[in-house]
């Protein structure tokens, strides 16, 4: 074995052996599908931490020749499959970690002969006694090594998009780069498979594609590898009751990427240290800093800060992912902002209806965050009164709670604001605060009808009230009251055993104001 060619098993054994180990082998049974086909070029694009390097090191496992990987895989989910044995350690397995290279090197062309250098080394070890046309050549080299042996390569890159991450205006030296990858990959016999995953999909190069032979997943539309994404919802129940965690807490925390029919998708990394930790917090900033995406919605676009605001307050937005460039800095609109947020895991898609939102709590801090230091301006007042808004619904002071949601209604006034609808995304950015401590509820189902808004107190809170929210257009904030009482609205929050606050709002359109009532509600 060398160090890139069939390196074995070593990194895996690791990952198995983890705290927590979600069994995702199901994915060799497509790439085994695969093998020697039109279809075994495969690109896998997923954010950081989304467990790209673990499917990476899987496959090494499991393709590397001469590295026995049975007892390893034995019980996990690829060890049933009827061809498990076919495929296993049959094949000499490159695995190749880009960003290593890159890091190493000062330059594109420095980092490319490294790599071939490193390689040649590997297989000249492995092969000495064959006659080579160029054993300075790799690709010439590995076309020989297959005539004399007929043996496949399986080819596996981690972090290939790590060039145009960190040579983001570098137009040469990306070309350079996607030129190579074409012609280690495009149309070579010796291949049975190569498997390329990072964070951006292919590269889109002028008028066609260098890498138009790859089949892409994206966190766009990652079809039939949709549960390998991330962990599923099934998966992350299984973990909250090892760990004895509270699965509805953990789904407002970290769930919010959905695909399809599928079941949805959680943030494996922040999953994993929850559960190990038992603390919900966010996780996210160990792999990101909030500055790579203030940096993105800085962006002077029309319409972007208008409808982060909306996705804010729960909203989603419609996007045109078309004109994407596979890139960081060939921006054309605010859609192609919002198509690499999608890439980076900072906003989930909704593929059918073409839309976007922000996906969970966690992500949802990461904005409110960006937009504090953000070149917004006044426009994150409402997020920082945020708390001073609630703490005046728990201490009955309705004027302040009405200047509250009058500060955010400037904020969201791009809004057709004419309908409680309208109402009822100002006060959702009013109190996002309540966030930290509830978990709200829009069209909340209650005694005869449904409450506009609930707020109902997260398990480490029992101290606090819930909220039963009525939202009224043109009408009065006592009628607001009034209907919650009619309708029962509390007999629907049998659950919930404790003190209950009443709020009742209203927006007067000839005035421009609005009114707040509150009042309290012992079940």
């Amino acid at each position: 074995m060398g160090i890139y060619l069939n390196s074995g098993k070593g990194k895996f054994t690791q990952n198995v052996n983890s705290a927590v180990y979600i069994d995702k082998t199901g994915l060799i049974k497509y790439t085994n599908s695969v093998l020697c086909t039109n279809q075994k070029c495969i690109c896998v694009s997923r954010p950081r931490r989304f467990g790209k390097s673990m499917a990476a090191n899987m496959l090494t496992a499991y393709y590397s020749r001469g590295c026995d990987s049975r007892e390893l895989f034995a019980g996990l989910e690829i060890a049933g499959e009827e061809n498990f044995s076919q495929h296993l350690n049959q094949y000499d397995t490159i695995f190749l970690n880009m960003q290593e290279f890159l890091s190493r090197t000062e330059s594109v062309e420095e980092m490319l002969g490294g790599l071939k250098k490193a390689l040649l080394w590997d297989l000249l070890e492995e092969y000495p006694d064959f006659r080579y046309f160029d054993d300075t050549d790799l690709v010439r080299t590995m076309q020989d090594i297959y005539q004399n042996t007929k043996g496949f390569f399986v080819l596996i890159i981690d972090e290939w998009d790590c060039v145009f991450r960190e040579y983001k205006e570098d137009k040469k030296a990306q070309e350079k780069y996607l030129d190579f990858l074409r012609d280690f990959m495009k149309d070579q016999e010796y291949l049975a498979l190569a498997y390329m995953t990072g964070i951006l999909p292919v590269k889109k190069y002028g008028t066609h594609s260098a890498l138009n032979m790859f089949s892409e997943f994206s966190m766009m539309n990652p079809r039939q590898l949709a549960r390998f994404v991330g962990f599923t919802e099934t998966e992350v129940e299984a973990l909250c009751e090892e760990f004895r965690m509270n699965a509805e807490e953990l789904k407002e925390w970290y769930d919010g990427y959905h695909f399809g029919a599928s079941e949805s998708v959680y943030s494996p990394k922040s999953v994993v240290e929850a559960v190990t930790s038992g603390v919900c917090d966010s996780y996210w900033n160990q792999t990101e800093t909030f500055e790579a995406l203030r940096m993105y919605i800085d962006m002077n676009f029309e319409g972007l800060k208008d409808d982060v605001l909306c996705m804010m307050a729960g909203e989603s937005v419609p996007v045109n992912t078309g004109s994407f460039s596979n890139d960081m800095t060939t921006f054309h609109s605010k859609d192609d902002v919002f198509s690499l947020l999608i890439h980076l895991g900072y906003l989930g898609y909704d593929y059918e209806n073409k839309c976007v939102y922000i996906p969970n709590h966690e992500i949802r801090g990461e904005y409110v965050t960006a937009v504090s230091v953000s070149q917004w301006g006044e426009v994150s007042k409402s997020l920082k009164n945020s708390a001073e808004t609630l703490q005046a619904i728990w201490q009955n002071r309705p004027q302040q709670v009405a200047e509250g949601i009058e500060q955010a209604h400037v904020e969201t006034s791009h809004l057709q604001y004419h309908d409680e609808n309208a109402l009822s995304y100002t006060i959702s950015l009013a109190l996002y605060a309540a966030r930290n401590f509830y978990h709200v509820y829009r069209e909340f189902p209650t005694g005869k009808g449904f409450a506009d808004l609930a707020f109902l107190p997260r398990r480490k809170f029992p101290d606090k009230p819930a909220l039963v929210v009525e939202l009224k257009w043109d009408k009065t904030a006592e009628g607001a009251i009034a209907q919650i009482k009619r309708r029962q609205y509390s007999e629907g929050l049998s659950e919930y055993q404790g003190n209950l606050l009443l709020v009742g709002v209203n927006y007067d359109k000839k005035t421009r104001e609005h009114a707040c009532v509150i009042e309290e509600f012992v079940k």
